[in-house]
């Protein structure tokens, strides 16, 4: 069975299974789609002739298998499906190409970044040496590269001895390094309720369970996360957080908020994984919450976000306590960084290449984030160098079906289901960076077109 709702008929035993299996097959089969919201225990069990504990038990199966999200006094939430998050925001089996894609966060394609890809690739090509060439060592390739993390991590704000960072082929498997570090199958992950879309499958892989955190429009709630950590009673290990701008929502939080986050998780003993794709695009943002807890604090970055996606390239500045147990996390995954990478990036360092690109960058930005807000007005979110803009939805409004409408008009977003921990609400981000400026403009101006007139800006509640 993969319709919905359920029928007494489609019940067998044991009940809670079945039951749990035919909403299992109707989210598979699209009949209940992201967001949707379940009945509640007491109307289903009365629809279809089961007692309560039953509907509860399946519901907690479901949940299990990361299916549907419970929210106290809100009800239960069909959960986005990994193929949804991981997967190009329009549907596969539509004949329908973006004119344009507003649905991959990028940096700007300048013809800046053409060059220095062009020059350095020729500048290298004479002085690779057997390290790059040959090398299979990861100490040796690590300390090759070390001194070039350093100085990237100093332009983000944070001096960390060479000893304690990882290069990485990107900041994916730096954060599956940080969480494979902290937590075992099992464990408990806090973060927002909002959050980065590739931690939901890394988290999916390594068999631990997300929290959603309760947020205000400083971002995440120390006392919150306080409650939560004791109510987990020691399973939570760890809180993952976007602090500068990377978040949906383009939220930089405070020094102030920064401060007493840290001081939360180091009361519960919560380590944290600081998660920090823009790096230093932002010029002005407050220090990395790793200068607040050095010790507790796994800090990740990376080129690919701010400078070229084809540079994958992430740095992991890891607590001195947890270094050996991060390297061996990395080297069980991926080995060794791809030298190569790494000598562009050090190449870039070196001659002061990446400081230009960064400054080219800040200012296309600046630019970009102004025609949004002229076009879009209150209705989105977004940071004067941010990537992208976000925009709620009105509250009962379709997600997927204003994704279609827009799509007709040929602009591909992204939903924003899949960026929900927890209780998702009708959503959409929209970037900035893989599309002309005049492109851009023109898509917007459907976006707006497609948005309610009635409206501002709505901040996410929880």
């Amino acid at each position: 069975m993969s319709h919905w709702p359920l029928t007494p008929e489609d019940i067998t035993r044991p009940a809670y299974r079945s039951l749990a299996q035919g909403i299992a097959n109707a989210i598979e089969a699209g009949a209940l789609r992201s967001g949707d919201r379940l009945p509640p225990h007491r109307d289903l069990a009365w629809q279809l002739g089961l007692s309560v504990q039953t509907v509860s038990r399946a519901y907690e199966e479901l949940i299990r298998a990361d299916l549907v999200t419970g929210e106290v006094g809100r009800g239960s939430f069909v959960k986005a499906r990994l193929r949804e998050t991981m997967t190009t925001p329009w549907h596969k089996s539509t004949r329908i190409q973006p004119k344009y894609d507003l649905s991959l966060m990028t940096p700007v394609a300048l013809a800046q970044i053409n060059e220095a890809w062009s020059e350095t690739l020729h500048r290298i090509a004479g002085r690779l040496d057997e390290t790059v060439i040959y090398g299979f060592r990861p100490r040796q390739t690590a300390s090759r590269y070390a001194n070039m993390a350093a100085a990237w991590l100093g332009r983000c704000g944070l001096v960390v001895g060479t000893g304690r960072i990882l290069v990485t082929n990107g900041m994916t498997p730096a954060m599956h390094v940080a969480l494979a570090t902290v937590a075992s199958p099992g464990d408990v992950i806090a973060t927002e309720t909002l959050t980065s879309h590739t931690l939901r499958p890394t988290a999916k892989s390594l068999q631990l369970q997300l929290r959603g955190i309760a947020c205000d429009d400083r971002g995440m709630c120390p006392d919150a996360l306080v409650e939560a950590a004791k109510d987990a009673g020691g399973q939570m290990k760890a809180v993952f957080l976007l602090p500068s701008g990377a978040g949906p929502c383009a939220r930089i939080v405070d020094a102030d908020r920064r401060a007493a986050l840290a001081d939360a998780a180091v009361s519960q003993g919560l380590a944290i994984l600081e998660c920090d794709p823009l790096g230093p695009l932002a010029a002005r943002r407050p220090p990395p919450i790793a200068t607040l807890a050095p010790h507790h604090t796994f800090y990740f970055t990376g080129m690919t976000k701010c400078l070229s996606p084809g540079l994958r390239i992430g740095m992991l500045a890891i607590p001195e306590a947890r270094v050996e147990s991060a390297v061996s996390h990395h080297m069980s995954a991926a080995w060794m960084v791809t030298p190569l990478m790494a000598e562009i990036a050090k190449d870039w360092i070196e001659t002061g290449t990446i400081d230009h690109l960064l400054a080219a960058q800040r200012s296309e930005l600046v630019a970009r984030n102004r025609l949004a807000e002229s076009i879009l007005g209150t209705k989105s979110l977004g940071a004067r160098h941010g990537l992208h803009r976000w925009v709620m939805l009105p509250e009962g409004m379709d997600e997927a079906t204003f994704q279609r409408d827009v799509l007709a008009q040929g602009v591909a977003l992204a939903a924003g289901s899949g960026f929900f921990v927890s209780n998702p609400r009708p959503a959409i981000r929209l970037c900035l960076g893989g599309v002309a400026r005049r492109d851009l403009e023109a898509a917007l101006t459907i976006v707006s077109r497609l948005l309610p007139r009635q409206g501002g800006v709505q901040m996410p509640s929880g």
